[in-house]
């Protein structure tokens, strides 16, 4: 069936192209209109040829279940992008460099003076509980004193219609490479609305990633030796890993292709011999980057590399130990580091974050675990969280028993209406809920890509957008008004 807009329920949620009296958003309209007039056998045409595009490109993502272990599949898409006005968009990317400079800031001087506990606006006990501080990364100063090099900020729109921050990811934040995939795909299926549309570019960002690692170099040269290191073909990411290395040119490595050697610099393995190598852009969490620092039994890791970084020899992108401030403890003080740091009030907000370590907090999300989500410090992916809208009695049981037992390890935020997006079900569209991931890359400059990853729950009435919990994406379009 063609596409009618009259027909669309957006409900009580912000809908990120058409409003609640059936029209379309200023900003989507040359889009909403084209859709209603196509016939319904053009769409089923458009959605069959993304999927065509798809295996041809061979994206994929990669599950775990206990029954089958890891499955390849299909990444899943949804033609219908999400539009965000360039004139908002300015104001989030402003948010967003805000943010990732008062968090570099943040880490920087937990590793070094720890002011910010000195002067009482971060509690001492949360650092001293972090699973993520890394003491062999005390006194170290990497280039420029940047440690999140990349990073992925999830967003939210409530049903107001204010955009927030949901948390930080800061480790080895993924997804950048279904944003551009998802790009090339739309370019195939849509070529007209990007001849019709002002839509802002991302192609550049692997260009974008290159320069900011290769200016972590610490070897002045015109092209410095970058490599990506994979943890190999079984990790879920690993299509990244080898997209990324192969957009920017540079090589795909794993822990074994590499070498210290008694000069305390990083060698690569080449038919040719040894190669020295100035800048790993690594995708393995800190405890398997070097046997003789963290994991003694690691084999994906590089003997060595923690001495060669300490010694200004190889840079690291993200720096061991960025993860400190990728805990959903830490994002609740967010606000307060940066007004700390940088003296300004924050320009993106959290969601309202109830800490559980403080007992009047905790016995409010106690008393209200039917309303809230919770979620501990340090899971990602939509696992080990409870919505407690949706929860039974007996998970909500369990929950407040295990924030009793670590109240430190848990948070809790109020069920947000996520706004929607219009999505194919069948032969119609219905609203499904969204967020977004765009990515921060940091260095001498800091560039945010235009748009990002918008996730989609495809199951309806569902909040969980993981593509491991059976969420989706969109193209994100940022477009002049």
């Amino acid at each position: 069936m063609p596409i009618k807009w009259k027909d669309y329920e957006v409900g009580n949620f912000f809908d990120e192209l058409i409003q609640s009296n059936g029209k379309p958003r200023s900003h989507s309209a040359v889009l909403a209109n084209y859709l209603t007039g196509l016939a319904g056998e053009e769409v089923e045409s458009l959605r069959a040829a993304s999927e065509l595009s798809i295996k041809e490109m061979g994206i994929t993502f990669t599950v775990y279940t206990q029954e089958e272990g890891s499955i390849d599949r299909s990444w899943p898409f949804d033609i219908i992008p999400r539009i965000i006005a360039k004139s908002e968009w300015d104001g989030i990317e402003k948010g967003l460099k805000q943010r990732v400079r008062a968090l570099n800031l943040f880490i920087h001087d937990l590793y070094h003076e720890q002011k910010i506990i000195k002067d009482k606006v971060f509690p001492k006990e949360l650092l001293a509980n972090s699973v993520n501080f890394r003491k062999e990364c005390m006194g170290v100063n990497p280039p420029l004193n940047i440690w999140a090099h990349i990073c992925g900020s999830d967003l939210v729109r409530h049903s107001d219609g204010t955009m927030y921050v949901l948390e930080d990811n800061l480790r080895v934040p993924s997804g950048v490479s279904y944003m551009l995939e998802n790009r090339s795909v739309m370019k195939r299926v849509f070529p007209e609305m990007f001849e019709s549309m002002s839509i802002q570019p991302v192609d550049d960002y692997p260009s974008q990633l290159f320069d900011m690692l290769a200016s972590l170099s610490p070897r002045p040269a015109d092209y410095p030796e970058v490599v990506v290191l994979t943890p190999g073909i079984y990790n879920s990411a690993y299509f990244e890993h080898a997209y990324l290395a192969q957009q920017m040119g540079a090589e795909l490595v794993e822990g074994r292709d590499l070498v210290v050697e008694s000069d305390d610099c990083v060698y690569m393995r080449t038919v040719e011999g040894l190669q020295r190598v100035d800048v790993i852009y690594r995708r393995i969490d800190d405890l398997f980057l070097d046997p003789e620092a963290f994991n003694p039994d690691s084999t994906l890791g590089v003997p060595g590399l923690m001495r060669a970084w300490k010694k200004g020899n190889v840079a690291l992108a993200n720096a061991p130990g960025a993860g400190v401030a990728d805990d959903k403890v830490v994002y609740a003080f967010v606000p307060e580091i940066i007004k700390y740091y940088l003296g300004e009030d924050v320009i993106l907000p959290n969601v309202p974050t109830y800490r559980c370590m403080y007992p009047d907090e905790q016995e409010y999300v106690l008393k209200n675990l039917d309303k809230l989500v919770v979620k501990p410090a340090n899971e990602s992916g939509g696992y080990g969280m409870m919505i407690g809208p949706a929860a039974s009695k007996k998970e909500r049981e369990k929950f407040a028993g295990l924030i009793k037992a670590d109240p430190r390890n848990y948070i809790a935020q109020p069920t947000l209406s996520l706004s929607t997006v219009p999505t194919l079900v069948g032969d119609h569209v219905e609203p499904r809920h969204v967020d977004l991931r765009p990515f921060i890359l940091s260095s001498d400059n800091i560039n945010v890509t235009m748009g990002g990853l918008t996730r989609v729950a495809l199951r309806k009435g569902s909040l969980v957008v993981n593509s491991s919990q059976g969420g989706g994406s969109k193209d994100t379009w940022i477009v002049e008004e």
